[in-house]
């Protein structure tokens, strides 16, 4: 959480809401914020947190563990349709990558842009070669891009 909220502006300056739920009451989420995240980053969580204490979100998402009545950490990127492009679920003691999620943002947002007409391969980067997907591509990917490139 405070990984993602030292980078909020960049995200926001993507168009990303950022949205956190987790079983806990918004007790515990101000209790949390107040005395531990704020002093990671300065002003605390810049977005609210939503509370799902019968983790019926959860159980929707497939995070909720019923043994144990708490959700695992899960990243969920929703496009503006509504429609989840990537999903990540991690157990507690693996933190995110947010430089990899940021990646994926990017990626995703200019598949969109071009309608498809371009793709992202694996490791792309802004700046970096993309793919023209069609008849003229199959079989032929390995003239056009190397892992790296």
């Amino acid at each position: 959480m405070a990984a993602v909220a030292a980078r909020y502006q960049e995200l926001q300056d993507l168009g990303v809401d950022v949205i956190s739920v987790s079983v806990d009451s918004v007790f515990v989420h101000k209790m949390w914020d107040d005395h531990e995240l704020s002093k990671m980053v300065e002003g605390g969580i810049p977005w609210p947190m939503a509370t799902d204490a019968q983790g019926n979100v959860g159980r929707v998402y497939g995070v909720y563990d019923e043994d144990t009545g708490v959700e695992m950490r899960g990243r969920f990127i929703i496009d503006p349709d509504g429609v989840i492009q990537a999903v990540e679920i991690l157990t507690p003691p693996v933190g995110r990558n947010l430089d990899e999620t940021i990646r994926q943002i990017q990626a995703f947002q200019l598949v969109r842009a071009t309608e498809g007409k371009e793709a992202t391969p694996a490791g792309w980067e802004p700046g970096k070669t993309t793919l023209k997907p069609g008849p003229d591509l199959v079989g032929n990917v390995w003239k056009v891009w190397k892992p790296g490139m």
